[in-house]
């Protein structure tokens, strides 16, 4: 795909042309993360009280007990998105899959340890610990790079 920006200072509002000989599924997709207007930052609650969650704040998210959380480095919070939605607004940030049930932020792991048995750890730098679900192993080894 050709990307070409033209700075006009008569531009009163960005306009964005696509020119293609057919509709493919990669411009679908462009259109669609184009028009999309989602926030990039989350509700997380906690007792009655709700707070904005940072993407750069947040260290994993995971589902338990058909409850979806969001883990920083001071709290956990309750999201009331369902962990694809989460996924689908964070993915862009850095934020990737390792199981069925979890994200992680990328920006806040210290490190991965390769050594178990077929599946990766993940080491925060809190200190915490997640594992990568051997079906997710393939992926995390593309994004890494290994």
């Amino acid at each position: 795909m050709q990307i070409e920006i033209k700075i006009d200072e008569k531009c009163v509002e960005p306009k964005m042309i696509i020119v293609t000989d057919k509709m493919t599924e990669e411009i679908n997709e462009l259109i669609k993360r184009i028009s999309e207007q989602t926030p990039l930052v989350l509700v997380g609650f906690q007792n009655s009280e709700a707070a904005i969650l940072h993407p750069d704040d947040i260290i994993r998210v995971y589902a338990a007990n058909q409850k979806v959380y969001a883990v920083t480095d001071g709290s956990e919070y309750t999201v009331r998105l369902r962990l694809y939605e989460i996924e689908e607004r964070l993915s862009s940030l850095g934020f990737v899959r390792i199981s069925g049930s979890e994200i992680i932020n990328l920006k806040k792991v210290r490190g991965f340890d390769l050594g178990f048995s077929g599946t990766i750890c993940v080491n925060f730098q809190n200190g915490s610990t997640a594992y990568v679900s051997r079906r997710y192993v393939a992926k995390i080894k593309r994004v890494l790079g290994i």
